[in-house]
């Protein structure tokens, strides 16, 4: 199902799993964060490089929380720099990617800043702006495109 056969919006609860497949992540909880304008994606390390003349990050992902163990490592075009504020008000320079967002069987692409969430419950919060004209929230329910038994096994 591509965006354009999605006969209306989907139904999503405070949480769901998502996967970005362009970077190598098969299963990301994450948080539904209307609050939040950008999607953010945890990034233990993030440098940056130049590849033809363009701005390139590598990254390193921790994509299930308490599991540092299971690691992915990812590449993307660098589109954006931008000082960022977290929940607490604290600002920081953050690293914007573009990468496609698959979730209910449907994808399209989403803006993402890279920080580390490492004492963070959710590895990714889903913001507003991915979500625009594509779902509806309902902050009380969970999981409500489906539920994800041993999801470290989605990582080999």
């Amino acid at each position: 199902m591509t965006l354009e056969t999605i006969p209306e919006p989907l139904l999503l609860g405070w949480r769901e799993w998502v996967a970005l497949p362009e970077l190598g992540l098969t299963l990301v909880k994450a948080k539904v964060d209307t609050g939040a304008r950008t999607s953010t994606l945890h990034a233990f390390y993030v440098d940056s490089f130049y590849r033809c003349g363009k701005r390139y990050v590598r990254f390193g992902v921790h994509p299930l929380q308490r599991r540092t163990d299971v690691v992915v490592h990812g590449e993307a075009l660098v589109v954006d720099q931008r000082r960022v504020a977290d929940s607490g008000g604290h600002r920081e320079e953050r690293f914007v990617i573009h990468t496609r967002l698959l979730l209910a069987g449907c994808a399209w692409p989403i803006e993402v800043t890279l920080t580390n969430r490492e004492t963070m419950l959710f590895r990714m919060l889903l913001g507003r702006t991915a979500i625009a004209g594509r779902a509806r929230v309902d902050p009380a329910r969970s999981f409500l495109t489906g539920r994800v038994e041993r999801p470290w096994e989605r990582y080999g």
